[in-house]
């Protein structure tokens, strides 16, 4: 079940969610350092790790899966974000570069149909990027935040999942070590807290990122990804489809 977008929302104004988000931004980066010229699309709820990338990257898409909610993203500017049906996103195939999963992967009711279509979307070289909270971990036992919500996973368990939807894991970072705590003292050490984390408890982190690529050539490729669906453009941001209408004219 999908966290409410409300709720999501709430969490990430907390002083306990901004240090979640901040810490969680810099494993991010860790994977994707240079994006110039890319275009991100980050599904679930992503809004408050995208912003790094948005003057960086050619351009970036935040979709917001219906039973969640939607918000209006970014503050103070034209909307980039879209709700949609995880299973049926409205992009063409191979049209994003690198696709971001944050309260996604342990929300979804239809799991492998929505990783088939992130599949869909990507280009050949194209990476997912997933945030998800680990199962051994003590936010996941917590439900007064979003990591304790839905379905946690192991490290075995995600790379399974990615070999079962035709990708292949390529890296994993832990993070999140402090404490789900409101106490400002604690919050204030976060620091510390990570670096004493990955180096005498690193199965213990609150959160693991997986990144995974395309996995193109494999016998008896499921029908899903077989006869690729064209989903309607209409619901895709402004900024996207006048993009697309530029590509296709030079095309021409």
């Amino acid at each position: 079940m999908w966290t409410d977008v409300v709720n999501l929302q709430g969490f990430y104004s907390t002083r306990l969610g901004e240090t979640a988000a901040q810490v969680i931004r810099g494993n991010i980066r860790d994977h994707w350092s240079d994006v110039r010229g890319k275009s991100i699309l980050g599904l679930g709820y992503t809004t408050p790790y995208l912003s790094q990338f948005e003057d960086e990257a050619e351009r970036v898409l935040a979709f917001m899966p219906a039973s969640q909610g939607v918000c209006h993203w970014p503050k103070g500017g034209p909307g980039k974000v879209s709700l949609v049906d995880e299973t049926m996103l409205p992009l063409p195939d191979y049209s994003i570069d690198r696709v971001l999963l944050v309260h996604g992967l342990e929300s979804s009711e239809y799991l492998r149909d929505m990783m088939r279509e992130i599949w869909r979307v990507l280009t050949s070289d194209g990476r997912l990027l997933i945030v998800t909270p680990n199962r051994r971990g003590i936010w996941a036992r917590v439900d007064k935040t979003p990591f304790g919500w839905g379905h946690p996973f192991s490290r075995s368990q995600i790379s399974q999942l990615l070999n079962d939807t035709l990708f292949v894991p390529i890296s994993t970072n832990r993070s999140l070590y402090v404490p789900p705590s409101q106490r400002l003292t604690i919050l204030q050490a976060a620091s510390a807290w990570e670096r004493m984390g990955k180096r005498f408890f690193p199965t213990f982190a609150g959160v693991l990122t997986v990144e995974a690529g395309k996995q193109l050539y494999v016998p008896g490729t499921p029908k899903k990804v077989q006869g690729l669906r064209r989903p309607s453009l209409a619901n895709v941001p402004q900024a996207f489809q006048k993009h697309s209408r530029l590509g296709d004219a030079e095309g021409e």
